[in-house]
């Protein structure tokens, strides 16, 4: 039974526990990074947007029971916001120009994407989600979107706030530190996400940031162990390289995350028991 539809064989996948049953399936699909535009993985499943990452050592396998799993990558699903999502697709879908604010659309207008039929799957959570960043208009029994700049900037200056009092628990060393210094951390962090027009550069304006120093560290974050853009294909395809499932092409190139240095840690243990032995002697 496939445990995600179009994947058939089995993976180890690292998620939240979604509390469904086990009938409920999710679904991959090819969404465009915020940040790049680049074909991006994500699962979608019981109403929550979650970006794949992955990583794989060489020659590496699960035994799962009596089971051996060839596909030795780990899986892990990461929830993400799904307004950072749809932003630039409702950036482009208002069709701004100059001081004009732009048209309000029907969702479904502004969802269709070629290339990424992925987005008509998450209708729902656009209606749920974007009124908190959009105007709305009701004309009958049909609702009208457009994105409003002033609600996108507070709805950004939330995140940077959250995220502000997030790093300062997590390191005692945020809290030593001038706020300037600790806001442009976290701008640098949604910066992972957004683009630096027009929203990054908005935000730091807002927030009497140094714009350059601000797109910098995001440029520095992209380049960390966790993948951002990742293959598609290296989920749904088997090692033969055939798709299992639908059969939809899919030729994206993604990033793998960085391997880890275990064999370096291992040998610094084996190291220090060997020299443990020799003083014992």
């Amino acid at each position: 039974m496939a445990w995600c539809e179009g994947v058939e064989e089995t993976r180890i996948l690292i998620a939240p526990d979604h509390g469904v049953k086990e009938n409920v399936t999710g679904c991959f699909l090819s969404l465009r990074h915020p940040k790049s535009g680049n074909p991006t993985c994500f699962l979608y499943v019981n109403e929550m947007l979650e970006e794949i990452h992955w990583f794989k050592q060489s020659y590496s396998s699960w035994f799962l029971g009596d089971y051996v799993a060839e596909d030795g990558r780990l899986y892990s699903a990461t929830p993400v916001d799904p307004v950072f999502i749809f932003l630039p697709i409702f950036e482009e879908a208002r069709m701004k120009k100059g001081d004009d604010l732009g048209k309000f659309r029907q969702l479904d207008d502004i969802m269709f994407i070629n290339g990424y039929p992925g987005y008509l799957h998450l209708l729902p959570l656009a209606e749920k989600f974007m009124q908190v960043v959009c105007e709305v208009k009701e004309v009958g029994s049909s609702r009208f979107f457009r994105l409003d700049d002033s609600k996108v900037l507070a709805w950004l200056y939330h995140k940077v706030c959250q995220l502000k009092r997030t790093l300062c628990t997590l390191d005692k060393n945020y809290a030593a530190r001038e706020e300037k210094e600790t806001l442009c951390d976290a701008v640098s962090i949604l910066g992972e996400y957004l683009k630096d027009q027009p929203w990054l550069k908005l935000l730091c304006d807002h927030l009497k940031l140094n714009f350059a120093e601000a797109t910098r560290k995001a440029s520095d974050s992209e380049r960390a162990p966790t993948s951002i853009e990742n293959n598609f294909d290296s989920i749904s395809q088997d090692k033969s390289g055939s798709r299992s499932g639908s059969g939809a092409k899919n030729t994206r190139n993604g990033k793998q995350a960085k391997k880890p240095k275990v064999e370096t840690e291992s040998r610094n243990i084996k190291d220090m028991f060997s020299k443990a032995a020799k003083r014992k002697r």
